[in-house]
């Protein structure tokens, strides 16, 4: 588990929250079966007097009777973009103390200092309806330093409730990344994925648009799991207002609860099985967890691009 809701909301800056979290993933990892995720073997030199023994390729010696120390380089060169659902719905929180969009700022900003350690080029995509802005990749520390700067400014606009009821059209939006990059790269893609259902066979299909020009595709579906997909509210009535139209409904959970969860589950191993075909990785953020798990996802993804 890393660093809990409450002691990061103490920690300022955000490039400071970001380094607290990935310190305690890696400490994390080092305690874990998951060692070495930032270097690759690169070749064998001859063992030197003072070199680390757990070093040295045994296997080698058995063959050849002489002691090789293996070598390692840091994975190097990487181009990511990630891509960030600033619509309204982003916004929603009830039982987490943060909103989806914090949560996924604090993941997004977590995921490029840990590639900037591994000197990796990083940029930044933020949208709801269109584009919003598009920041180039790059593996500079002081490119980083901006894109943090780009963060702070989400956030002081999530504290000041300015970005509500605007909608998503994600797939419009993934269509025309897809066009715009130029080199191959890793797409993170942090989203709720509240499109209309109609509407999601437009999104997979843009997804699939970013396969065919040969990017790789991490897509997060950042939710509060316990209100958004358990439905775990009380039985009294409730008014509920769309965040994205401004519509409002009144419900009973317990009348609708059943078949909300039934509806949800079923479109979202819908979604998971179309995501599989086009080998589109797919996980699910919930806001009332922490990073660590999709960290390790991302460094899975990472490993195979190697």
């Amino acid at each position: 588990m890393l660093l809990d809701h409450e002691l990061l909301s103490q920690l300022a800056p955000l490039e400071l929250r970001a380094r607290k979290i990935v310190e305690g993933f890696i400490s994390g990892l080092h305690k874990s079966p998951h060692h070495g995720f930032s270097v690759e073997f690169a070749e064998h030199r001859p063992y030197n007097p003072g070199d680390e023994i757990k070093h040295i390729d045994w296997k080698v010696f058995a063959k050849t009777e002489r002691l090789f120390v293996k070598k390692y380089e840091e994975e190097t060169n990487l181009r990511c973009y990630v891509l960030l659902d600033t619509s309204g719905s982003m916004f929603y929180k009830y039982f987490s103390p943060w909103t989806k969009l914090r949560y996924a700022i604090h993941f997004a900003s977590s995921l490029m200092y840990l590639m900037n350690r591994q000197r990796d080029a990083c940029g930044l995509i933020t949208f709801s309806e269109d584009i919003e802005s598009f920041i180039p990749a790059k593996s500079s520390y002081s490119h980083l330093r901006m894109l943090f700067s780009e963060f702070e400014n989400l956030l002081e606009k999530e504290e000041e409730g300015s970005e509500e009821h605007r909608k998503t059209a994600t797939a419009q939006v993934i269509h025309e990344v897809a066009e715009r990059l130029n080199h191959r790269s890793l797409v993170v893609v942090l989203t709720d994925l509240f499109e209309n259902v109609d509407k999601h066979d437009q999104l997979i299909s843009s997804l699939k648009h970013l396969r065919h020009r040969k990017h790789e595709v991490l897509l997060f579906n950042v939710l509060e799991q316990k209100s958004e997909r358990e439905l775990a509210f009380s039985d009294r009535r409730l008014m509920m207002q769309d965040m994205e139209t401004g519509a409002q409904m009144e419900v009973k959970p317990d009348q609708i609860r059943k078949e909300y969860k039934k509806k949800i589950e079923e479109l979202t191993h819908r979604f998971k099985m179309a995501c599989s075909e086009f080998q589109i990785d797919f996980d699910q953020l919930d806001t009332q967890r922490e990073f660590d798990m999709a960290l390790l996802s991302y460094l899975n993804k990472r490993k195979r691009l190697g």
